[in-house]
């Protein structure tokens, strides 16, 4: 397949065409370099002890539910709202499947079913007084955080619920089984790795020949080529790490998921382009035809369904519900949105930028507690890398 290259400056004047190419894409680029930037030196700092393998399974299984309500935030921030409440949601729905499991004899499946229900419901409620009685989100959701708060302590009276059918710690403990046999590295990882390393380089290598297609390549050869190299290498290494001890856990096939379906959603469908369209001007996309309140709706709807899940994946986690689970999950959500490039004025963000945010808390979260760093110092300077993601989007905002 022959791939039509932007015209570069000849010479050393392609080095400049790079690094403008760079400077004007800095929201793609830049995230990538921060969490590389921040997982060599923890890497460093801590003697190799954040890439072990251990240590990379224990990153992945407690961060997975910040990328999962990271996704789902994304959305709201897009439209132009916030969500406080997804902290105090994730616990309340932890703590209902614990009830239904430990307490009424359910199984693990139909409890999960009930929560993510529940979770709808909730954000339904929310998303209603939000987009069609135009009570502000911060004041809703605020409100949302302090009664699903007392709900979580009221249903749980108080004392952590446990333990859960082994079938329902699976969903967070499990790791996909090896089918193809392999002896001291799990292939079945390997292969999976392979699979997504190649189907990304692909979609890429199509989308470029789309854009050349329609003259809107503006992507220089030399950079293209050697992102996807990077991300390629990088899944693969990752996939290797994680091979050697007992493979993907089962909720990274569950993120894996999500991204790619949100994704496709934001960036191939109507709705997707709608919901953005509605964050960069409401009122003139009320006016183009879009359904505004029913989009709004929808965004809230979805992140109660996506804070559910991560309450049941965190409580599968622990083994227990507790009620403090989500305390301070919001917090962690929200800036790994600003810090993988959503404004806080609506209508930009992308999901794979959301995932990568929550992966430079989460290295941040992980590395400085491998250095022993107190919990206080870890919020300060979390505080101020948060800080420093909105300040340089309110300065691009200005400059553009």
């Amino acid at each position: 397949m022959s791939i039509k290259t932007v015209d570069e400056p000849a010479g050393g004047a392609s080095g400049s065409f790079n690094l403008g190419f760079l400077k004007s894409h800095i929201r793609e680029y830049g995230m990538l370099i921060a969490l590389v930037v921040i997982m060599a030196f923890f890497q460093i700092m801590t003697g190799g002890v954040l890439m072990r393998p251990l240590n990379l399974t224990n990153l992945v299984l407690q961060n997975s539910y910040v990328v999962i309500m990271a996704i789902g935030m994304l959305l709201i921030i897009i439209t132009g709202h916030i969500d406080l409440s997804i902290g105090s949601v994730a616990g309340f729905i932890g703590g209902l499947g614990a009830v239904l499991m430990v307490k009424y004899g359910l199984d693990g499946f139909t409890a999960a079913a009930i929560g993510l229900a529940v979770g709808g419901v909730i954000g339904a409620v929310q998303g209603y007084l939000v987009a069609y009685f135009k009570v502000p989100s911060f004041i809703v959701t605020l409100a949302g955080m302090l009664v699903f708060r007392g709900l979580t302590l009221k249903v749980l009276g108080s004392a952590s619920v446990g333990p859960f059918p082994e079938g329902f710690q699976k969903l967070s403990k499990g790791f996909i089984p090896d089918f193809l046999g392999g002896d001291g590295l799990h292939l079945t990882t390997v292969a999976i790795g392979a699979f997504a390393s190649a189907l990304i380089v692909y979609l890429s290598a199509r989308k470029r020949s789309k854009q050349a297609r329609v003259g809107q390549l503006d992507e220089p050869f030399g950079l293209f080529v050697g992102r996807n190299l990077f991300i390629a290498a990088a899944i693969m290494l990752i996939s290797y790490l994680l091979a050697t001890y007992n493979g993907f856990p089962n909720v990274l096939i569950v993120m894996a998921l999500l991204i790619a379906v949100y994704g496709f959603v934001t960036t191939r469908t109507t709705m997707g382009r709608r919901i953005y369209a509605v964050g960069g001007n409401e009122k003139a996309a009320k006016l183009s035809g879009i359904r505004t309140e029913r989009l709004t709706f929808f965004t809230f709807v979805n992140m109660g369904v996506l804070a559910a899940l991560a309450g049941l994946i965190f409580a599968a986690r622990l083994n227990s519900a507790t009620p403090k689970a989500g305390v301070g999950f919001e917090l962690d959500v929200i800036a790994a949105c600003f810090i993988g490039g959503a404004s806080a004025y609506g209508g930009v963000g992308k999901v794979i930028g959301a995932v990568v945010g929550a992966f430079i808390i989460g290295v941040m979260n992980n590395g400085m507690s491998i250095l022993g760093i107190g919990i206080d110092d870890q919020q300060v300077i979390k505080g101020i890398v948060l800080l420093a993601a909105v300040c340089f989007d309110v300065y691009n905002r200005n400059k553009a």
